[in-house]
Formats: C-alpha cells, structure tokens, sequence
C-alpha cells in the first residue's frame, strides 16, 4: 500500500514509484557518462588486450539506453535530453579534462568503477521495478546486469594485467604535450604530498 501512495501518477495512467523515477533518470545520466568516456578512453588503449573489452563496454551501453527509452517511455519518463545530455557531457568533460592527469593504470581501473556502477544500479532497479509487480522492466534490467557484469570482468582482467607492465602502467594516458604536462603537475602533488606525510610521520616517532 505504502508503494502505491507513493507512486507517481503520468497522464498515461501508468505509476512509477519514486525511487524508479529516479533511479532510471540516474541510469540514463551515469550511463551516457560511461559510455562516452569509456568511447574516449579505448583508443588510448590501442594494441593492448584492453581496447577490445572498453569498445565492447561502450556499445553495450549505448546499445542499453537506446532499448530503455521506449521502456520507460510508457511510464512518461523520458531521459533523452536532459539526463542523457548532461551524461554526454560529463563524459565528454572528464574524458577530454581531467583523464589527462591520470596514469593509464588509473584510468583503466577508473573504468571498472563506471562500469560497476551502472551494472549495480541496474540490479537495484530491477528490485524496485518488481515491487509494484512489474514484468518488464525487471526483466529488462536483469538481462543487461547480466551482460554489463561480463564486461566488469573483461575490464578489470585488463586493469590487473597491466601490472605486468610496470613502465607502461605509470605512463600518462594523454600522450600529448598537454597531457604529459597534466601528468607532470599531478606526480609533483603526489610528491609533495608524499614528503609532507613523511615528515609527520618522522616527528610522531619517540
């Protein structure tokens, strides 16, 4: 009963409870985020077991928000424009700005979290969903955890085999001049950040 009041009611005489509106408006934004940074970062990982599984992650993405439109369209949630555009953005923003500070091992294992984050959210819709006694969009959410879980996996294997490589792994992901300056000024804040601990550490000794 508590579930009903709370819906929210649409013209179209459909209800989503609350916790759905909002979490499938998060899953269109963090989604689109993803996919777009994840398009962003494959092409830094060209020629290593990494593009393969941060191309195949994107599309799967994309390929999820395009089916979930029409789904959530019968409930009068639309996410194109607004959520999904900011997404776009954010992905965009974070791809072409701050990845540039980033090593290539963080960047990859970065990725892992995007990804885990949307496979999560879509578990816990499907929870929501089911309480008002919905069949499809259950459905629908469980099948892509499934599918986006596989591509956690593929990634992360590919995060931790880095470390095979040391060198490679501590190189900045943007090999341009801008990002190896990014990378220089973020490695002299861990630096100094390194050598502040020390000296606290030094004068706590007896």
């Amino acid at each position: 009963m508590r579930a009903v009041l709370a819906s929210v009611e649409y013209g179209s005489g459909m209800t989503l409870h609350p916790a759905e509106n909002r979490g499938y408006r998060e899953l269109y934004l963090t989604g689109r985020q993803a996919e777009k940074r994840l398009g962003r970062l494959a092409p830094a990982f060209d020629g290593t077991p990494a593009r393969e599984p941060l191309d195949k992650a994107a599309d799967s993405i994309a390929r999820l928000l395009d089916e979930l439109g029409p789904l959530t369209a019968r409930h009068d949630l639309h996410g194109r424009v607004a959520a999904q555009g900011s997404g776009a953005t954010l992905g965009t923003v974070r791809g072409a700005v701050l990845d540039r500070f980033l090593e290539r091992n963080q960047a990859l294992r970065l990725a892992v979290d995007d990804l885990e984050h949307v496979t999560t959210l879509l578990g816990y819709l499907a929870s929501v969903s089911e309480t008002r006694g919905d069949m499809k969009l259950p459905e629908f959410c469980r099948s892509w955890e499934r599918r986006l879980r596989r591509q956690v996996n593929a990634v992360r294997k590919a995060a931790i085999e880095l470390g095979g490589d040391p060198d490679g792994a501590v190189e900045p992901l943007d090999d341009s001049p801008a990002g190896r300056a990014a990378h220089r000024v973020g490695w002299s804040v861990g630096t100094v950040g390194e050598w502040t601990d020390r000296q606290l550490a030094r004068r706590k000794r007896p």
